[in-house]
């Protein structure tokens, strides 16, 4: 992707949807206006642009439909985005201007559990209804946020559940868990050290390291020492490569290695100094939801090669969340006939249980936290890809485990 253009995209004051083929709405009828910021630059820029993608399609759908209908009138969906830089403070003050100035009728939250809580507490203030499609910082929906609800991203205290069993079920015995400390690697580190002690794991290293650090070899010469045979470190792509990059230049390895976001595009774009690491994803030809709201994992792709011809990256699951949070709102939306934030919150637990989206089944309970859309276990494989392993319902092929040394592979 051209970040230099998306830079100049994102400084605009509102970017309406691309809606070639759509269905004419009523011409009285005001469009929904949904705000959102997006990261051009920073730890979070990669992600961020990955979700937007997924957004996008969404809009590009319903304004295809010719919009979302409220009181008998089809009404188009309007995104505004500003960028955010992957800083917090700049999305209060985004965020604050979206609702004020630009009047927008609900949000979009913006990429991880940082940038979202911030945008939680002015969301909240000023009373909006803030859709979530990737925070999953547990302490976000516990501080009593009236309208805030997560659409597709489940919490950060379960989404090391699979992992945690699946190594466990190979033979596993001890876990090194590092972590960045954001609340998002916070959160996961957190929720994985739980995990792993219910599923009989001994937990022998647990350790925090600065946001922004770079060299990572002496955390990695202390989790060798530790005698670990699987190692988790938690943290975003920039961090996750460093780390794997790290590993080789020391001929640091073991049998399990679990990086969160080595499912990505991006990620992957490091070539064999990724491979046979496990990681997540709930975007992958091996699982297909039976949706009953919005398009399919086929049809979704079909509409992302015609949207982004271009784009530097493939779909992945960040991609697929944002799209299914789409689908979501637009759902919520319909259900409640308005934009009202206490409306629409009624109709997001309404329909609690009763939604399939092509990220998974949507599930939430009265704090606005997501149960489901859970992140099936994979292994970047020499050759095949991303193999998909756990559940066994889903699994596609076998492991290759242990991992072997860097220098027999």
């Amino acid at each position: 992707m051209n970040f230099g253009k998306l830079g100049t995209q994102l400084a605009a004051l509102a970017l309406g949807a691309s809606a070639l083929g759509a269905s004419p709405a009523r011409a009285d009828a005001p469009p929904v206006r949904i705000g959102m910021t997006v990261s051009s630059t920073g730890t979070f820029a990669l992600a961020s642009q990955s979700g937007e993608r997924g957004v996008e399609i969404w809009v590009d759908d319903v304004n295809r439909r010719g919009g979302i209908e409220i009181d008998g009138q089809k009404r188009r969906v309007e995104l505004v985005k500003r960028d955010d830089r992957s800083d917090k403070q700049m999305v209060a003050r985004v965020y604050e201007d979206l609702i004020n100035n630009e009047k927008v009728d609900m949000v979009f939250a913006p990429f991880g559990s940082t940038l979202t809580a911030a945008a939680a507490t002015v969301t909240e203030r000023l009373g909006k209804f803030m859709m979530v499609w990737s925070a999953s910082s547990d302490p976000i929906y516990e501080q009593g946020f009236k309208y805030v609800v997560s659409g597709t991203q489940m919490p950060a205290s379960l989404q090391l559940r699979l992992p945690m069993e699946y190594v466990s079920k190979l033979g596993g015995k001890k876990v090194a868990l590092i972590y960045s400390d954001e609340p998002f690697p916070t959160a996961l580190a957190t929720g994985g050290k739980a995990q792993a002690e219910k599923n009989g794991l001994d937990v022998v290293l647990y350790e925090r390291y600065p946001k922004g650090q770079k060299d990572f070899s002496t955390l990695l010469q202390k989790v060798r020492a530790s005698g670990a045979d699987v190692f988790f470190p938690t943290s975003y792509e920039g961090d996750l490569i460093s780390i794997a990059r790290q590993m080789k230049q020391l001929n640091i390895n073991f049998p399990f290695t679990f990086m969160f976001y080595a499912s990505t595009p991006q990620f992957q774009a490091i070539g064999k100094d990724g491979d046979y690491i496990f990681s997540n994803t709930n975007y992958d030809p091996a699982i297909n939801w039976k949706v009953n709201a919005g398009l399919d994992r086929e049809q979704f792709a079909q509409a992302y090669a015609r949207l982004f011809p271009k784009a530097e990256f493939a779909a992945d699951f960040q991609t697929a969340l944002a799209y299914g949070s789409g689908v979501i709102a637009e759902e919520i939306i319909k259900k409640a006939q308005s934009t009202d934030p206490a409306g629409l919150k009624q109709a997001a637990l309404d329909l609690s249980g009763k939604l399939t989206v092509m990220a998974g089944p949507y599930e939430i309970n009265e704090q606005g936290k997501q149960l489901q859309m859970p992140f099936p276990v994979v292994q970047l494989q020499p050759g095949k890809g991303m193999v998909a392993l756990y559940p066994e319902d889903v699994a596609t092929g076998k492991p290759i485990y242990p991992i072997p040394a860097w220098n027999k592979r």
